[in-house]
């Protein structure tokens, strides 16, 4: 283990006061089932998508009960809606919770949107009015959520492409004042802020310090469609330079922050992820480097 990485704490390990820290893990795709089981790669953690493993039994259950005794694993969903203004679906939120205690997941998170009204699912992750009343609306809904969980949950900046004329904000001061107030934590989606700042004109870098840093628990990395006049979060490409770019400086100002690699499209055998995760290990570690040394 060379310097760098020595900078790091151990996979599991909280320092008092601090966000916990687990390493750098990879979506778990159905494509990878039998490669993870067989390869045992060196990934400290998989993150599953909840809603995949939310039926009891069958061929996804079995992969996931011997995976959960390899690694650990976190649960990342897509269908919480917790923007919407539909009431939450207590049916969904029983058999999320059913799932955490099965799997025993490090955290639960979903994204900071709304998918559907009146009862139909959009299927996509919508954006929503940066405005005191959405504040109010949404935290006092991550409140509820984490009082049925029974635990503290993580929220996810989401890529847009759209303006609400009516904002009252930016996207970041939102975010943060809905985690201040919810007591929720943050996942960081670097990605969608790089994406976001390119469609919507902003700086990448600010919105990032503008955040509490104690409250980002997590980091997403993801690849995207550049189409020269507006980016697209597509995860169906390897991480792009300015993203990792974007990661190291995060990285140097936050301190270790648990990371994984989403791909979603396009998927590759694992062994190209394991070698993208190594990348995203050593990107890390020589961000916290020259973290140490511009502090010393």
């Amino acid at each position: 283990m060379g310097a760098e990485a020595k900078r790091r704490p151990a996979p599991g390990a909280v320092a008092p006061g601090a966000r916990p820290w687990h390493g750098y893990g990879l979506g778990l795709r159905t494509e990878h089932f039998e490669a993870v089981l067989e390869q045992r790669p060196a990934v400290d953690w998989f993150e599953i998508i909840s809603e995949n493993f939310m039926v009891a039994g069958g061929k996804p259950r079995h992969y996931l009960e011997s995976i959960r005794n390899l690694y650990p694993l976190a649960m990342h969903g897509v269908s919480l809606s917790i923007g919407s203004t539909d009431p939450l679906d207590r049916d969904y939120l029983r058999s999320l919770r059913q799932l955490a205690s099965e799997v025993d997941p490090i955290w639960i998170s979903d994204h900071l949107c709304w998918t559907g009204f009146g009862g139909i699912n959009s299927h996509d992750l919508l954006p929503l009015p940066y405005t005191g009343q959405a504040i109010s609306h949404v935290a006092s809904r991550i409140g509820e959520v984490q009082e049925f969980l029974g635990r503290e949950i993580l929220i996810e900046n989401v890529s847009s492409y759209v303006n609400f004329a009516d904002a009252e904000m930016d996207e970041a001061t939102f975010l943060a004042e809905i985690a201040r107030r919810s007591g929720c934590r943050i996942l960081l989606d670097v990605n969608n802020v790089y994406v976001s700042s390119r469609n919507h004109g902003f700086d990448a870098d600010a919105y990032i310090a503008s955040l509490d840093a104690e409250k980002i628990w997590q980091i997403h990395l993801a690849g995207h469609s550049d189409y020269g006049d507006y980016v697209i979060d597509t995860h169906d490409h390897p991480i792009r330079d300015e993203v990792w770019d974007l990661y190291a400086r995060t990285i140097e100002r936050l301190g270790a922050v648990t990371t994984m690699i989403e791909r979603d499209d396009n998927i590759p055998p694992l062994q190209e992820l394991l070698a993208e995760l190594e990348h995203a290990r050593q990107v890390g570690d020589d961000a916290l480097a020259r973290r140490c040394t511009a502090v010393a």
